[in-house]
């Protein structure tokens, strides 16, 4: 009996994890008979979980939505990932769920065991959150965006681009990334037929989500990261700004600005950036502490001059100056 019930507890645990199993694939898991499935399968219907089976070669094992939330069986990690999440949510970030957020975390810090516990507490308070002014996310987008990635179901959406136009994306969503306090889509648009990053904030699912499809590889060794950062370090912003660093491209990549740049020759490189506002590029690109000229738009080298000025006037008259090197 006791054998039974942890196994019962590990196959609501294996529902738990994916949407869909094949009877084939929980008899591999759980090392027991299709035929031991199904009767486990029964035992936990008569709990009260809604365990639902499709017939057939396509078919399988799924837990459905019941009338109450069935106790979610969690490894350690997973534990910890959870406490600390909601920590951070309940600081904000998305939109609407720190109240309830406070109250999910007090839940499970009550059933930690004091070995998690002790790594959550650790996490927290060596961790510094610096709050952003990213626009929020309403919690149900990123379910639904999680959701259909995780399933390998296209996703229909609505989408407001940075100039203000509304389009229909269909999308086989890869990955949801988190990225300096905005949530981003990285997938591969069906209709455009290449990968696209899409900022969360302006998705509009519609659903049901679509049919599903084969995983694809991320193109570029299939790091998440760098696609991401690469993608959204221009295209996805208002203004898009060419600038010619007087400094090698090898110093500049050094540098811990996460700057992608490319060589013209031994002394200087050219970078492309994006922003919302011109005069945010115009800040931005003096991070780089070297001296630069502005090639395109005419309108950032304007930001540029008046920034210029503002920095002179603060310094106060030269008389009052103190000199200070420039970096070797």
């Amino acid at each position: 009996m006791l054998e039974t019930s942890a196994r019962l507890l590990k196959l609501l645990s294996l529902l738990q994890a994916h949407k869909e199993w094949s009877g084939p694939e929980l008899s591999a898991r759980l090392g027991v008979s299709t035929r031991t499935i199904r009767n486990d399968v029964e035992r936990l219907r008569s709990l009260g979980y809604p365990v639902h089976a499709t017939p057939g070669v396509a078919g399988g094992y799924r837990l459905g939505a019941g009338a109450a939330l069935p106790p979610l069986l969690l490894d350690d990690e997973e534990a910890v990932a959870v406490a600390v999440g909601l920590g951070r949510a309940a600081g904000g970030g998305v939109e609407g769920i720190e109240e309830t957020s406070v109250r999910a975390l007090a839940k499970l810090e009550q059933v930690l065991p004091s070995r998690l516990r002790r790594r959550v507490n650790a996490l927290n308070t060596y961790t510094v959150q610096i709050p952003g002014r990213a626009p929020s996310v309403p919690p149900e987008v990123l379910t639904v965006i999680a959701n259909a990635a995780r399933d390998h179901e296209r996703l229909r959406f609505d989408y407001t681009g940075h100039d203000g136009s509304e389009t229909v994306r269909n999308v086989e969503p890869y990955r949801l990334v988190h990225r300096r306090g905005r949530w981003y889509l990285l997938g591969y648009d069906v209709e455009r037929q290449d990968w696209r990053t899409f900022r969360a904030d302006r998705v509009r699912p519609r659903t049901p989500t679509g049919p599903r499809f084969p995983p694809r590889d991320l193109p570029d060794g299939g790091d998440v990261a760098a696609f991401v950062e690469k993608g959204v370090s221009t295209a996805m912003w208002r203004y898009h700004a060419k600038v010619l660093l007087h400094a090698p491209a090898e110093r500049m990549r050094s540098l811990p600005l996460g700057l992608e740049v490319e060589p013209v020759d031994d002394a200087t490189c050219l970078l492309r950036l994006g922003g919302d506002d011109l005069a945010g590029i115009a800040v931005w690109i003096g991070f780089t502490g070297v001296d630069f000229e502005v090639l395109d738009p005419p309108e950032l080298a304007e930001h540029v001059l008046r920034l210029s000025e503002r920095y002179r006037r603060a310094a106060g008259p030269p008389e009052g100056r103190t000199a200070v090197s420039g970096p070797a």
